[in-house]
């Protein structure tokens, strides 16, 4: 026989209080409430779901009285929060997640943990995942005309125009769209996705080339002339420019503005601000540097193409080490802290300002590791 809890019921229907017994019944977890008033035998039993049932309360901290919401029942006040606590857990009742949060430290501080790590699963894999699958419904259109607010940005505040001979401009541009003729459906990483390649030429920054969402590949006038000083020749060149294609195929850095996106839609709503979720723009483009992840999918990618097209990859990595090498040879001082510092604290060097469009760190290690085929 489960205990009885003396009681103050206000059944709605008057003002009076009417003095009334109570006991609670067990129901699988869910506790049944029953009461009797004393003073004309009225008996009422309500299902675990018609009972608003407080919340616990931290050892210590227990209320003088509580409230019970009977919904159309009207209410029950009880003077002994302790022995209705006691009921309840005779009946067996499990608080909510919530409640336990509340009152147990152990549980709200694994709550903590799980959250956060499934935010930081989230975030790693997740929020990648599903910018991937965005990008497919992101409007080529949408990525020229982005790429050509950002083109505008870099020629104003970061580069010059090219000085190559317009002869040897046409050379590049003529091997490129070899590499561009390769591009067919077993190199498409979306299907249906085939934005028109196009190479330009910028001076003023150091040897470097990088991807523009949309089809555009910028290459520099100091990485076609590192590539003649290494002896690496016009086929190191066509495996920059074809992990660079790469990049434009695998749409990372769309990829990357749609994460972004995502993550300023979660904080703008979090903090209260959605003026954020509008802020990217050609200006954005400009502060992101690809993942390791997507260096390596671009290096698979020029594998295969140079693969098809009947070319090395060799010169591309003896490109890219020298570039290392001259690096090194510039900044002497740099590559000392680099050598003395624990290895968690290297970092890749940044080039005269540019690193935030470099599309080639750890260039040694990727030398190394590139995917075999040359």
């Amino acid at each position: 026989m489960p205990p009885s809890l003396r009681a103050i019921w206000f059944d709605g229907r008057s003002t009076r209080a009417r003095p009334v017994t109570l006991q609670l019944t067990p129901d699988k977890g869910r506790p049944r409430l029953r009461l009797q008033a004393l003073d004309d035998g009225q008996t009422l039993e309500l299902r675990h779901e018609q009972v608003g049932w407080p919340e616990r309360w931290s050892a210590g901290r227990a209320p003088r009285s509580l409230t019970v919401d009977l919904g159309a029942h009207g209410s029950l006040q009880i003077d002994d929060p302790a022995a209705w606590q006691a009921c309840l857990t005779e009946a067996g009742r499990r608080p909510p997640l919530a409640e336990r949060m509340q009152t147990q430290l152990k549980v709200l501080l694994i709550v903590l943990l799980v959250a956060g790590v499934g935010i930081w699963a989230f975030y790693r894999w997740g929020t990648p995942w599903a910018a991937a699958q965005l990008a497919r419904h992101v409007p080529l259109a949408w990525e020229q005309a982005l790429t050509e607010r950002a083109l505008r940005e870099i020629d104003a505040n970061y580069v010059k125009p090219s000085k190559l001979p317009p002869e040897r401009q046409a050379e590049l541009r003529a091997g490129f769209a070899k590499l561009a003729a390769l591009v067919e459906p077993d190199l498409q990483r979306y299907p249906g996705y085939a934005p028109p390649l196009k190479l330009e030429f910028r001076s003023g920054m150091p040897a470097n080339a990088f991807a523009l969402p949309g089809g555009t590949v910028v290459l520099t006038d100091a990485m076609v002339e590192q590539a003649r000083a290494s002896q690496t020749g016009d086929t190191a060149l066509l495996g920059v420019l074809a992990h660079e294609i790469g990049h434009v195929e695998h749409r990372h850095t769309t990829r990357m503005l749609v994460e972004q996106g995502v993550l300023n839609v979660g904080l703008g709503l979090a903090l209260g601000d959605v003026s954020s979720v509008v802020s990217f723009s050609s200006s954005l483009l400009t502060g992101l540097a690809y993942r390791r992840s997507h260096e390596m999918e671009a290096d698979c990618y020029a594998v295969a193409m140079m693969g098809k097209a009947g070319l090395p990859t060799k010169p591309m990595t003896d490109l890219m080490l020298s570039i290392e090498r001259r690096e090194e040879e510039d900044h002497p001082k740099d590559k000392e802290a680099a050598a003395s510092a624990p290895p968690a604290h290297k970092k890749p060097r940044e080039s005269g300002g540019f690193n935030w469009l470099s599309t080639h760190p750890d260039t040694a290690a990727r030398a190394e590791h590139l995917c075999p085929g040359g």
